[in-house]
């Protein structure tokens, strides 16, 4: 399209998808927007960095093209308006984009830039990985176990915004549905005059593409496990759906390459033990069998026999060297993950789990101030790369903080775009620059000996260690 704001670069040429595969030129039009309060000094720093790892990798063979565009409070003092169209468009245009640290705008309207813009785009997927620099400050006595990939859904559960205020008209109208149509229902609810209330969705077509993109991510990076977090021991329609249909998918569209948690069991049993019968099999995977109802038991054994099928493709050790695909309550994964990291490899999970889980898992391995993240269509190829921590407006334009989680974020869409080599520089750079103790105030107020640097020196330190 022909934009008014924003400046296409005239020597860059779009990134493309075809056949589900990304299409990189070796010029490609990047969009980015620099974000508010500290993200213009982060952004400064980091978009050196990303030129320094290109250039070193390729030798003047690929070339970022930036291309700015506009959201947040420069949007709003340029435009009047947050979230100028021509920046959505630009992003749907050029598929694959990077973006500092927004500002919720205050008093109504959007309720974030960052939703509005995953929202607009359908960008379902919110990949967080986790891993450890050696040398950062960290609270846990291992945070070199801690190696996570987190997808969480982007598009349902609680943050649709499906609330109803209490005191307001809408809703009394939904309380007052609720009683009428559910009073079974809206019996359990202690305090209805005086309630809020909210709507939670989980479908089967947002569940199945989440597991899906996991899996398959999973696969293509040789990773050991896919583990379906949820609550759907109290949520039994939602978190519990979502448990059951990422099983199922994983069954039907990646069946010679997974096995799943119980299948491996049973698997096992038999291995150890060739004359076991189905019933003992199944004892041994669900020490409560005898106590079960006739029709419980009868599903149980029906599991055994079914696992057992899979023996030509899966038995005799085969099922070892598969992706293993397993489950765990929201609240068990908080615990394990500090106590049994290495435990937990890929994390799918819904909205809510996964926001708690990225961020604190982030706290392991030193903060989000060095978290990256990315928000991803898969299906039309569609990304934003983006820093995962707020604007910090009373450290702005102080050249300051630390820019990690941009240029991790940067990392990350390198190796989205196929640009491994680059990727693999700003990592090594990052860990040169920690190692020798040249780290922002963050990192320094923790290490002993440390050298604290500007946001700008970090990003220099790290284009020397590359």
């Amino acid at each position: 399209m022909a934009y008014q704001n924003v400046k296409v670069p005239a020597g860059g040429a779009k990134i493309s998808i075809k056949d589900g595969k990304l299409q990189v030129p070796d010029n490609p039009i990047i969009p980015f927007v620099e974000g508010d309060g500290t993200g213009r000094d982060i952004w400064r720093a980091s978009v050196r960095v990303f030129d320094a790892a290109v250039e070193k990798a390729y030798g003047g063979k690929r070339k970022i093209h930036w291309m700015e565009v506009y959201a947040g409070e420069k949007a709003f003092k340029l435009f009047n308006t947050w979230l100028p169209d021509e920046t959505t468009e630009a992003f749907k245009e050029f598929l694959v984009g990077i973006k500092g640290p927004l500002t919720t705008p205050v008093g109504g309207g959007i309720r974030s830039l960052n939703v509005a813009l995953r929202k607009l785009l359908d960008l379902y997927v919110c990949q967080r990985p986790v891993r450890y620099y050696n040398g950062v400050p960290s609270p846990v006595k291992h945070p070199e176990f801690v190696d996570m990939v987190i997808f969480r859904e982007n598009t349902e559960d609680i943050y649709t915004g499906i609330e109803f205020q209490q005191g307001t008209e809408e809703n009394k109208k939904f309380r007052e549905l609720l009683k009428e149509t559910f009073p079974k229902e809206y019996a359990k609810i202690r305090f209805p005059d005086t309630a809020g209330f909210g709507v939670k969705p989980v479908s089967v077509e947002g569940t199945e593409r989440l597991a899906r993109a996991a899996i398959q991510w999973a696969l293509a990076n040789k990773r050991k496990s896919v583990n379906l977090v949820h609550k759907g021991n109290i949520m039994k329609f939602t978190e519990g759906a979502f448990k059951d249909w990422g099983y199922t998918l994983a069954k039907r569209e990646f069946r010679n390459e997974i096995v799943t948690e119980r299948e491996s069991w049973i698997l096992g049993n038999k291995e150890a033990n060739p004359n076991l019968s189905v019933e003992e099999n199944a004892r041994m995977i669900d020490p409560g069998y005898d106590m079960m109802a006739p029709d419980k038991q009868a599903e149980i054994r029906k599991e055994v026999e079914e696992a057992l099928a899979l023996w030509d493709t899966h038995g005799g050790g085969k099922w070892k060297s598969k992706l293993l695909i397993k489950d765990s309550i929201a609240d068990v994964t908080l615990q394990f993950v500090l106590i049994r990291p290495r435990d937990y490899d890929v994390i799918a999970t819904l909205n809510l789990n996964g926001d708690y889980l990225s961020d604190a898992l982030a706290a392991q391995v030193g903060g989000i101030g060095i978290a990256p993240g990315a928000n991803i269509n898969y299906e039309t190829g569609h990304a934003i790369f983006e820093a995962t921590h707020g604007t910090a407006p009373k450290y702005a334009d102080l050249d300051k903080v630390n820019p990690g989680s941009v240029i991790l974020s940067g990392e990350m869409m390198f190796r989205y775009m196929g640009w491994s080599e680059a990727a693999d520089l700003i990592v090594k750079g990052m860990e040169g620059a920690i190692n020798a103790k040249t780290v922002t105030y963050d990192f320094a107020r923790l290490m002993d000996g440390a050298k604290e640097v500007k946001c700008s020196e970090f990003g220099d330190a790290i284009i020397r260690h590359m």
